[in-house]
């Protein structure tokens, strides 16, 4: 048997993935986390990406895009409680794509009346779900 890792990646609607893995990388806050069996204990938040599973018997990686939460390890167990999650498959690179443009117009519209906070949240997650794509492409080949 492989030594591997449990992973639990929750959103606030449903449990998006359980299952082992022998790796798992995460968009840590302050970057690119990498967690392995018997990893010491942690908690940190995490920001809008990918989340990365190498899967026992399986030649492509299990990808799961967060928008932001908070990541558990232990040392036997990965909890990903994510504010949204979204299996890579379900991905949609022509509504990101779209997101990212309205959020770059209401960004150089000076004259508008909004939240420059959250349109700036909201291209740095469209940004972040068109990078998963880029990776879950790249894994595909």
């Amino acid at each position: 048997m492989t030594n591997v890792i449990h992973v639990d990646v929750v959103s606030a609607e449903e449990q998006i993935f359980s299952g082992d893995a022998e790796f798992v990388a995460l968009p840590g806050e302050v970057g690119e986390l990498g967690v392995y069996p018997n990893h010491a204990p942690l908690i940190t938040r995490l920001r809008a990406g990918a989340v990365r599973m190498r899967i026992p018997g399986k030649a492509d990686e299990e990808l799961v895009f967060v928008s932001g939460g908070i990541l558990e390890v232990q040392p036997g167990n990965v909890t990903v409680l994510a504010d949204t999650a979204i299996r890579g498959h379900d991905l949609d690179e022509a509504k990101a794509l779209e997101a990212k443009r309205v959020a770059e117009e209401t960004l150089k519209d000076k004259t508008a009346t909004m939240d420059y906070a959250r349109a700036s949240a909201e291209l740095i997650e469209a940004m972040a779900q068109l990078a998963a794509i880029q990776k879950l492409r790249k894994g595909a080949r």
